[in-house]
């Protein structure tokens, strides 16, 4: 019995590791002969997409509606991704600046106050100058809602006392007098 029991234990130690330290495997950077190209790696067939490129795209064309939801989510995912840079105010004057890095420019000059929105999506999603591309971490709706956040911070740093509703810029004018 014991000697029967001490075969069985080697012959499945024996057949462990019959094919695990030698398995056959191609180098990705050597030649194949599977393929008639000759190579390992291989382009994926015409007409393949990821699986989800397509509701990525989908989102990416449709701005959804401007809310307070939108624009809570858009201050959230701000503060996490673009605040160290960009300062909470937008102002170019975020943490890393503070620790000698090139200051991007402020939401607030004109030419980013009149830009398209669609202009920021595109430096999100694909980068500009130094900054590099976020597509791949943020996803297409937080853009947007990045991008509300945006114009949220570029309207209350430049508002005029004109851009106040009535019922509020009465208030607003009692409280500046003496």
């Amino acid at each position: 019995m014991k000697r029967r029991m001490i075969l069985a234990i080697g012959l499945a130690l024996a057949g462990c590791n019959q094919n695990m330290s030698s398995q056959p495997k191609d180098n990705e950077y050597k030649p194949a002969e599977l393929f008639p190209d000759g190579r390992t790696l291989q382009s994926p067939p015409e007409g393949t997409v990821a699986r989800d490129t397509r509701a990525r795209l989908e989102a990416a064309r449709e701005k959804p509606l401007l809310t307070p939801a939108l624009l809570a989510r858009g201050q959230q995912q701000f503060n996490v991704f673009c605040s160290p840079c960009h300062g909470r105010l937008g102002d170019g004057r975020g943490m890393i600046v503070a620790r000698g890095f090139p200051a991007p420019p402020t939401y607030h000059q004109e030419r980013l106050r009149s830009a398209p929105d669609q202009h920021f999506f595109d430096v999100i999603s694909n980068g500009y100058g130094v900054m590099y591309s976020y597509g791949d971490r943020v996803a297409p709706q937080d853009r947007w809602a990045i991008i509300a956040y945006i114009r949220a911070l570029q309207l209350s740093q430049n508002a005029t006392l004109a851009d106040v509703p009535d019922g509020e810029r009465a208030s607003l004018l009692a409280e500046k007098a003496p």
